[in-house]
């Protein structure tokens, strides 16, 4: 069975420029499924920052906590709805869960209602009133298929251009005439979010006028003295950012459902030889591509699938050892130094990859996987054990591997480790 993956794409900046955002997104990936959370800290800077960043903890702590979604929001939502005072931290927020079958909940407090994307365009999704005092709480459920997604965001964006006349406030509806603009002309959905921020804020700055819509007086302080907008290229490419003065900080974030690709990692034989088989009959039948790293464990899987295993007769790198070949399996490789390699490499642009490796191999299958299963054999290594490795600084398996899945974790790829 193919993996759906759930792919996250957003946005954000704040009210003004070098304050903190008010608004606080997060991402949490599971076997079970993706959730996304936005949450909007009443006012801006600091103290609406730390109040969504509470928010957020919150609900994360308790999503770790298995705790079901439902209940999950009924306790932050009424937290919130007793905490509306402006000495006391409060933020609305959504928070959505698409589960791997594509089954999506969304739960919405004081927030703009979701939008489903698909080809045929965007649409605010079906709601119903959740039961909480003062009906501010919303549920939405939906079932979504590849290239559909549920798209997020705080009220700076489906407020912008309030202000600046009558009927200038951009509204979910708006924003939904926008996204089927967009869609119309073929545009890629990645880029969807980026479109709506940059257009909210040209609204934000009056640069965006509904024919309804009056002229801002001369003396008016609301728009006055704004700068040509490009936060995606100073914040991408660590250049200053372009003054920016609006009226609420601007957070949007679709998830978005698409054919991920698996990848399985085996490296190391199992700690009791009783487990060699099992694991291995286990590792092979994982749906994916298949790499093994280690010499010892490429014996073990050569010998069950009853294939020699071969040599890199000429490796090209004078500096990653020598890959293995075994028929049926993707790619095979030595096991420590390769893999504390690929780790070193990890962050770096894969066009300066020049040369053919094992390593470099490895290195771009990881970048390409979207979910990776990494089975870590414990057994003694006594090659680990030699002096000369501690002096090269390569790790062992059982120290490498955690932090190999944490760095891929923090690309937004879902990584499950599991050492026999």
């Amino acid at each position: 069975m193919d993996y759906t993956h759930v792919e996250v794409f957003s946005v954000q900046t704040s009210k003004k420029t070098g304050l903190p955002c008010g608004d606080v997104l997060a991402t949490i990936r599971t076997n079970t499924g993706t959730t996304v959370i936005c949450a909007d800290g009443i006012g801006s800077g600091i103290r609406a920052h730390i109040a969504a960043q509470m928010c957020v903890a919150r609900l994360t702590e308790s999503l770790r906590q298995d705790i079901s979604l439902r209940k999950i929001f009924a306790s932050v939502a009424t937290t919130m709805q007793n905490s509306r005072d402006p000495k006391k931290p409060f933020a609305a927020f959504s928070i959505a869960r698409i589960r791997s079958d594509g089954n999506a909940t969304v739960f919405s407090y004081d927030a703009p209602l979701p939008i489903l994307v698909s080809r045929q365009g965007g649409t605010i999704l079906a709601n119903r009133p959740f039961p909480l005092p003062g009906g501010l709480a919303m549920e939405s459920n939906c079932q979504l298929e590849r290239d559909e997604g549920i798209l997020l965001m705080s009220d700076g964006i489906t407020q912008a251009g309030i202000g600046y006349g009558a009927n200038t406030e951009w509204t979910s509806e708006g924003v939904v005439r926008f996204i089927n603009e967009k869609i119309a002309s073929r545009m890629k959905f990645s880029l969807i979010p980026e479109t709506i921020h940059k257009e909210a804020i040209a609204r934000w700055q009056g640069k965006v006028k509904d024919k309804s819509a009056t002229a801002i007086p001369a003396h008016s302080p609301v728009g006055r003295g704004f700068s040509p907008y490009a936060p995606d290229a100073a914040h991408q490419n660590n250049l200053p950012p372009v003054h920016r003065v609006v009226g609420d900080d601007c957070s949007i974030v679709l998830a978005l459902c698409r054919t991920g690709q698996t990848v399985n990692i085996f490296t190391g034989p199992p700690e009791d030889r009783e487990q060699d088989l099992p694991t291995i009959k286990r590792f092979i039948q994982l749906p994916g591509l298949k790499i093994v790293c280690g010499g010892t464990t490429a014996k073990l899987v050569a010998k069950y699938l009853n294939v020699p295993l071969e040599m890199e007769s000429e490796p090209m790198s004078v500096i990653a050892p020598p890959r293995y070949a075994i028929k049926g399996i993707n790619l095979v490789t030595e096991g420590a130094v390769t893999l504390n390699q690929v780790y070193n490499i990890l962050d770096e642009d894969i066009s300066r990859l020049n040369e053919d490796s094992g390593v470099t191999e490895l290195r771009l299958l990881l970048g390409v996987a979207d979910k990776l299963n990494i089975i870590v054999g414990c057994a003694a290594n006594t090659a680990n054990a030699d002096i000369s490795f501690r002096q090269r600084g390569v790790l062992s398996r059982k120290v490498l591997v955690p932090l190999l899945a944490e760095k891929l974790r923090q690309d937004g790829k879902l990584v499950n480790v599991e050492f026999v």
